[in-house]
């Protein structure tokens, strides 16, 4: 990449650092432990809600929706629900998620799922706002703009974070490209993070959704300008709990105490990432997902040693802080942050999380590059800008030798 174009984005990224730091932060108010799904019809009330559209898939709809619609009928609640949302919502389902909540007459949501639920919500409530703005046109960083109807967060997954992110990524219908709304109009008002809800979770599942948040923790850690004290705080706390309690719930999904500190993880990551952003291992694991359909939390795991060790020494003061976090001492910094990377690489292996994607054609490689660097530039804050050439050749190396 040019210097010229590289010294454009560094200073893009200080002056869009510089307006997110007069910007309003808030945190979603969180509920958690064991059975504290029970409290949703009293938040709802306190967030004025007369009747509310529960977004969810068609699993979760069977498997866990019914301890939520016994509490809502309970209380008197009246509720719709939509239970169509797909792995990488599309801008058809968020746009029936909308029909349905207007044409009802409901007046606040729940997101009830993983991240593709919660974005599939946060998009519906971003077109109820406004109606006249299409998924693209508030596609980008603060363009929705308008207060959005009460969005209560119920994970049952602990990866995504998106109970606590500004974020809705979405899949264009007809070209599967993925986007982001990003806006701090989309943060839900309340996250219920109870833990009984995720263990019924499949070993594998847990597997992946745990390293999304791992990711998400690590590329908000090594973030080149947004961090704030509060997310580097955020951040280290998340990679603490995550390699203390990851593959412990994935061995044993009973331990309750294990899918907590899960669950705060991915809270703690979230939050951090919508403050100081993520990096080139989401750009690309967006175009899996859009492409192939590519679940985001397995499109991370694979990712995220490849392109940390791309970055080389640009991340490695910062990984090497997370290293003797988790208890990594190597000779000097350069050593520890290998060791770090190398412990990623391991614990993907221990839970049966491939190295590399066996789904990528070669054909489809400059789509890929040039969708991961429309999205990367000029905004995220990585520590190695990656122009459209360098994002093939780390696509190229992720993929399974054919």
């Amino acid at each position: 990449m040019d210097g010229l174009k590289k010294a454009y984005y560094r200073t893009y990224q200080q002056v869009f650092d510089i307006g997110m730091r007069c910007l309003h932060w808030r945190k979603p108010i969180v509920l958690s432990g064991a059975g504290c799904l029970k409290q949703v019809p009293d938040v709802l009330g306190k967030c004025g809600v007369e009747k509310v559209m529960v977004v969810t898939g068609s699993h979760v709809v069977k498997s866990l929706g019914p301890k939520l619609f016994a509490a809502l009928e309970e209380a008197g609640m009246p509720y719709e629900v939509f239970s169509e949302v797909e792995a990488n919502p599309s801008v058809t389902t968020v746009e029936k998620i909308r029909a349905q909540y207007v044409e009802t007459g409901c007046s606040g949501f729940v997101a009830l799922g993983g991240g593709s639920p919660m974005d599939a919500t946060k998009g519906a409530a971003a077109r109820v706002a406004c109606p006249k703005k299409s998924c693209d046109d508030m596609a980008g960083v603060m363009r929705v703009g308008k207060t959005v109807p009460p969005i209560v967060a119920i994970p049952t997954t602990s990866g995504t974070g998106s109970e606590t992110t500004i974020a809705a990524v979405i899949t264009d219908s007809e070209t599967h490209h993925k986007y982001a709304l990003m806006d701090l109009k989309l943060m839900p008002l309340y996250a219920i993070l109870d833990p009984e809800l995720t263990v019924g979770l499949p070993p594998r599942t847990t597997a992946t959704t745990g390293m999304d948040a791992l990711t998400h923790a690590i590329e908000a850690y090594i973030s080149w300008t947004y961090n704030t004290k509060e997310s580097l705080r955020l951040a280290e706390e998340a990679v603490k709990l995550i390699f203390d309690n990851l593959e412990l719930a994935y061995q044993h999904g009973e331990d309750l105490k294990a899918r907590e500190n899960m669950m705060i993880a991915a809270f703690k990551a979230g939050f951090a990432f919508s403050r100081a952003g993520v990096g080139n291992v989401h750009a690309i694991a967006h175009t899996l997902g859009g492409l192939y359909s590519t679940a985001h939390g397995l499109a991370n795991a694979v990712l995220l040693p490849i392109v940390l060790e791309d970055y080389g020494a640009a991340a490695y003061p910062r990984l090497a802080r997370l290293a003797h976090l988790v208890g990594i001492q190597e000779v000097d910094e350069e050593a520890s942050a290998r060791a770090f990377i190398a412990e990623i690489r391991a614990m993907n292996a221990r839970m049966g999380i491939p190295d590399h994607f066996d789904c990528i054609r070669s054909e489809d490689i400059p789509l890929m590059a040039s969708w991961a660097c429309r999205e990367a530039n000029p905004v995220y804050p990585v520590p190695v800008i990656y122009d459209q050439a360098r994002f093939a050749r780390v696509i190229e190396r992720s993929r399974a030798e054919p």
